[in-house]
């Protein structure tokens, strides 16, 4: 009961044992709007009249996650292969003191008073699952729509449900989430739910960051980020969340190298690029590779010149990431792709040892990737990626790693004493094993000998001496 078949039928297994049951059962929320949409829905949720402890009584595997919101989830099938259920009571909420949570909860047996405290119209349409429908327009036939949400799915409009000021007044994040559908679903917000966003746009600070976080990523990584970035910008949210690409409006570049305009245009221009299901540290990478370019910008006499926007870049992601709260691990490869996204002008006059050292980079696909957006992007020359791609897919591994001829082990039986030397003298031997030059370990320590002579008064250091003390 895995697959998307299996999620669809353990939802409607459920609806219809709580109407065996005597209780209404509808799937509700984004699940009914991507059915009706032809689309594949990530989950199903089930809205009920039952009460928490009617549904944990009566199903046997079951788990109380958010008893006090009424959401209680219910599991199927095989516990090594189960599918669960999100199965909410209806209910209606108090006040939101937080920008999040209601102060109190009463459930109800009204379907449409549950509705109406949901978020936007499209999410707000129940399906009833009494019967089998065979297609997305036969569904409409068994929809509750209290809200206009088939109409507005129909005109292809976001639209808040209710008053929209009150529906961002009680959780902040549904601005950034109108966002977010709006753009995946390639639909237009509501005159009065976009001015309501603009109105509240500075209360999204009051959300956590990785909140906040995680829904940029979505809206990075869903395939359709060039447009989810400009309707952050024209609803105000982008200056509140990511001021440092909100100033990158209006910078203009070089055009021999820029034809496509401003760096705000050239980001966007990558954003677009994004396939759906990319990898948040590419995304990112994509955002965030010129963000040092606003405050770098100088008029020189020759053109338009960003002096170190790599080095600023690098420093501005990096308190980007820290402040939305990144993993460590997604940091780095962050920074690394916004640190090196330059080199590639530089690779055809890189010597050997230096370009597969720029290949030993962690997931050089993604840099090879961002690259390319970048070209794209921009004046459109691909020279730099496909000499770069080139050597990198006829390189073998073991060429790009190879077993070091001379180890620091090698270099104390030889004499040497260790210290900050060492570090130089092994690289030197690798620089010439990665350039070829050398191919024994006997080349190697000729080449020591010869670049790096031991002093007279040289010590031999004990034989119990080991590479651990370096």
């Amino acid at each position: 009961m895995s697959s998307e078949n299996g999620k669809l039928a353990a939802a409607v297994h459920i609806a219809r044992m709580l109407r065996e049951t005597g209780y209404e059962a509808y799937l509700a929320g984004g699940c009914v709007r991507d059915l009706l949409l032809g689309r594949a829905p990530a989950d199903y949720d089930v809205a009920t009249s039952a009460t928490p402890d009617v549904v944990l009584r009566l199903f046997e595997r079951t788990f109380s996650v958010g008893a006090h919101f009424g959401v209680v989830l219910v599991a199927l099938g095989d516990e090594g292969n189960s599918v669960v259920t999100e199965v909410a009571t209806f209910r209606s909420d108090g006040a939101y003191l937080d920008g999040r949570h209601p102060d109190s909860v009463r459930y109800t047996e009204s379907a449409e008073e549950d509705v109406k405290r949901r978020d936007f119209t499209i999410n707000g349409l129940l399906l009833d699952v009494n019967r089998a429908a065979q297609s997305a327009a036969d569904l409409r036939q068994d929809v509750l729509d209290f809200v206009g949400g088939l109409a507005d799915l129909d005109a292809g409009i976001l639209r808040a449900i209710g008053r929209a000021d009150t529906r961002f007044e009680e959780d902040h994040l549904r601005m950034l989430r109108a966002v977010r559908f709006a753009s995946r679903l390639e639909f237009t917000l509501a005159p009065a739910t976009m001015a309501a966003i603009r109105r509240n746009a500075q209360s999204i600070a009051q959300v956590s960051r990785e909140r906040v976080r995680d829904e940029l990523t979505r809206m990075l990584t869903e395939g359709h980020a060039r447009r989810a970035f400009e309707l952050l910008n024209d609803t105000g949210l982008l200056a509140e969340v990511l001021p440092e690409i909100a100033r990158m409006k209006g910078v203009e570049q070089p055009p021999q190298y820029h034809p496509e305009g401003d760096v705000w245009e050239h980001t966007l221009r990558l954003l677009a690029q994004l396939e759906e299901g990319c990898s948040a540290t590419l995304a990112w990478g994509a955002l965030l590779h010129d963000v040092g370019k606003p405050p770098t910008f100088r008029r020189a006499p020759d053109r338009i010149r960003f002096d170190g926007h790599v080095d600023v870049g690098v420093a501005m992601a990096a308190e980007i990431l820290r402040r939305f709260r990144f993993s460590n691990d997604e940091t780095r490869q962050i920074l690394a792709l916004v640190e090196n996204h330059m080199r590639f002008a530089d690779s055809q006059r890189m010597k050997d040892s230096t370009l597969k050292r720029f290949f030993r980079l962690e997931n050089f696909k993604e840099h090879l990737a961002l690259h390319r957006m970048d070209c794209l992007g921009g004046g459109g020359n691909l020279d730099h990626w496909e000499f770069v791609r080139q050597r990198w897919l006829e390189t073998p591994a073991e060429i790009v790693r190879p077993v070091l001829l001379v180890t620091g082990d090698d270099l104390i039986a030889e004499g040497y004493v260790p210290g900050p030397t060492f570090k130089e003298m092994l690289h030197a031997v690798e620089d010439a094993q990665l350039e070829g030059s050398i191919a024994t370990q006997d080349e190697g320590l000729a080449l020591v000998r010869k670049r790096f002579p031991k002093p007279t008064n040289a010590l031999v250091p004990p034989a119990s001496s080991s590479a651990h003390q370096l």
